[in-house]
């Protein structure tokens, strides 16, 4: 983990020349708490107004539509319109940049398919040598059968490709669990979602932020939700603060030396196989108590909202939040032969 970052700077040159494309889901929203999203989209407004507060050369958009009939004068892309409604369209803004072949902030669309697959990911971390607790998936369409799924006294059961702990809910017994994975499969709103089954572990999660500069992940100071309740399971409507969730948990800077050289060493071995990613953030469940460390997922494309993770822990590396989102943008458009 590095002690001192230097963020990178658009040269003013670039700024004047490059088209660049924002495209989010509540890019244009104006107001505070969305009735659905949540904070979602103050961080989107957030963002927006931090691109143009660095002067780049602009178009704002809340669809995929520009990018159906390619647009000729787009230079590159800062896509964050990862969840839109429909099963895996995490992947559809870096696979229509790829066919109209404009470049774009973030992994390639098989990576990213690879990272939102919580059950790929975890594969993908077991081959590397990283602890992580047994699980079973559970695709929709397939049979739900109990013999796959871990023995455990308490289960954790989710969609697949979830974010914010969308769809979480957990379990005691087997009857629980099938219930729980059927309710995912069957989820009208959402189209069905593919369900992953694991044992609920006791800690608090330890969040890893990840930048890239000139073409090399470097770790951001890790945060920590440390939980008033090590059993509580964490919501979607808490993370995205349409409950009061401030008795429950607080986000801190992760201070422990002995663990976090150890969850840096993981996160080392964990990131290789998604290489170029430009920006992510690696999940681990620890428990302080036991010293243990446990792999849970990560998020390419993830949350850059300066009251999250990322932003917070941006902070406590001494950057702006402008300096955090240049850094990312001046990253992918170096490595995208840009500058």
């Amino acid at each position: 983990m590095t002690d001192t970052l230097t963020p990178l700077r658009i040269p003013n040159e670039v700024k004047k020349r490059a088209h660049i494309l924002f495209l989010a889901k509540n890019a244009l929203w104006d107001g505070e708490i969305h009735p659905e999203d949540g904070n979602h989209a103050m961080y989107h407004r957030e963002m927006r107004e931090v691109l143009e507060g660095l002067g780049l050369k602009l178009t704002i958009t809340q669809t995929f539509d520009i990018l159906f009939d390619p647009p000729k004068d787009v230079d590159f892309v800062f896509p964050l319109l990862n969840r839109a409604g429909f099963f895996n369209s995490e992947m559809l803004v870096p696979l229509l940049c790829e066919r109209a072949g404009i470049p774009y902030l973030g992994a390639s669309p098989i990576l990213r398919g690879l990272s939102d697959d919580k059950h790929l990911a975890k594969r993908a971390a077991v081959d590397a040598g990283v602890p992580t607790a047994p699980w079973a998936i559970y695709r929709k369409g397939a049979p739900i059968e109990q013999a796959k799924c871990p023995k455990a006294d308490r289960y954790v059961i989710k969609p697949n490709a979830s974010s914010a702990s969308w769809g979480v809910g957990d379990a005691r017994d087997w009857a629980g669990v099938k219930a729980a994975v059927e309710r995912i499969h069957n989820d009208e709103s959402n189209g069905g979602q593919d369900a992953i089954v694991e044992p609920f572990l006791d800690g608090s999660d330890v969040e890893v932020p990840v930048v890239t500069i000139n073409g090399e992940p470097q770790i951001l100071p890790m945060m920590i939700f440390r939980q008033a309740d090590p059993s509580h399971l964490r919501t979607y409507q808490e993370k995205r603060d349409l409950v009061d969730r401030s008795q429950k948990y607080a986000l801190e800077h992760f201070e422990h030396p002995e663990l976090t050289a150890r969850i840096a060493e993981l996160t080392k071995r964990s990131w290789e196989e998604y290489r170029p990613f430009d920006y992510g953030r690696f999940e681990f469940r620890v428990n302080e108590d036991t010293g243990e460390i446990t792999f849970l997922e990560l998020n390419l494309n993830c949350n850059l909202w300066s009251q999250k993770v990322f932003g917070r822990a941006a902070e406590l590396a001494g950057w702006s939040q402008e300096d955090l989102i240049e850094t990312l943008i001046a990253e992918g458009l170096r490595r995208n032969g840009i500058v």
